[in-house]
């Protein structure tokens, strides 16, 4: 998907919200066990009943992975329904990959060919020629870690460097001048909100994968305040506080109320600043 299809369903819906498909087989509603293949039931029944109010569906991989061949499946599985069936959906593997350029190649096709997802997460620890291999892809877009939501980030992310800046700032910084990088986006989580200002001074442009909003205290509207562009600019994921909504029978329908509940809030914004 191009970025200008992007930008074109987030007009057209009045929404920037990228839902996280992140299924543990211990919260889901226990009818679903009975079936044989719950995650993806699970899933499916999700989309069927959200995919009006959002843009992007983000499954993390390792609440597959951590079924073994099955899980694997069952997101295979769950990707061919959506591009089946809702090929204006935007798709993140939330993989977090990133190694050297051989197996970064092997990532990229592994979910850009075999699963064919839209995007990917990485992580840039190694550098540019770790994440480069994911940017050949021409329509595809790979989504680099910068300033995270979780606690630890503050250990590394924010450790001034020997240039005298922050480490995620260099790191933005450098990956502009990598090859393909107009097919970066990047992760800053929305608990901090207030660092959204500096970044948009070195990235005005890309979009910002924006997870924390709703179980992990982040403000949507802070959120938007700092980070949003001419573009809106913005994916703002929310997971549990959506998937997890209820565990009976009709959880899908609580599931689209909270989706609701944030996309009205979006378009709100929306209204508001364009």
């Amino acid at each position: 998907m191009t970025t200008q299809a992007l930008v074109s369903e987030i007009k057209k819906k009045q929404s920037f919200l990228c839902i996280g498909l992140d299924v543990d087989l211990s919260k889901i509603p226990p009818h679903l066990l009975e079936l044989e293949d719950p995650i993806f039931e699970f899933n499916k029944e999700i989309i069927q009943a959200t995919h009006h109010l959002c843009v992007a569906y983000k499954p993390n991989t390792a609440f597959y992975e951590a079924y073994g061949l099955k899980g694997w499946r069952s997101l295979e599985k769950t990707i061919n329904y959506l591009n089946t069936n809702h090929p204006e959906i935007f798709t993140i593997a939330d993989a977090k990959r990133g190694d050297i350029g051989n197996t970064s190649s092997m990532y990229a096709k592994a979910f850009f060919e075999d699963l064919a997802f839209d995007s990917i997460t990485v992580a840039p620890y190694m550098g540019k020629d770790s994440i480069e291999p994911f940017l050949e892809f021409s329509n595809k877009h790979t989504i680099m870690l910068a300033l995270t939501s979780n606690s630890g980030a503050y250990d590394f992310q924010t450790m001034t460097t020997i240039n005298g800046q922050p480490l995620y700032k260099s790191v933005l910084e450098s990956s502009k001048n990598w090859k393909n990088s107009k097919n970066l986006m990047y992760v800053v989580g929305a608990t901090k909100a207030t660092y959204f200002s500096e970044i948009r001074n070195i990235v005005p442009d890309s979009f910002l994968l924006v997870p924390g909003v709703g179980a992990q205290g982040g403000s949507l509207a802070e959120v938007c305040k700092y980070g949003m562009n001419a573009q809106v600019g913005l994916l703002v994921n929310s997971s549990r506080g959506i998937i997890y909504a209820s565990s009976r029978i009709d959880f899908a329908s609580h599931a689209a109320q909270k989706a609701q509940v944030i996309q009205s809030e979006m378009a709100h914004i929306m209204a508001d600043c364009f």
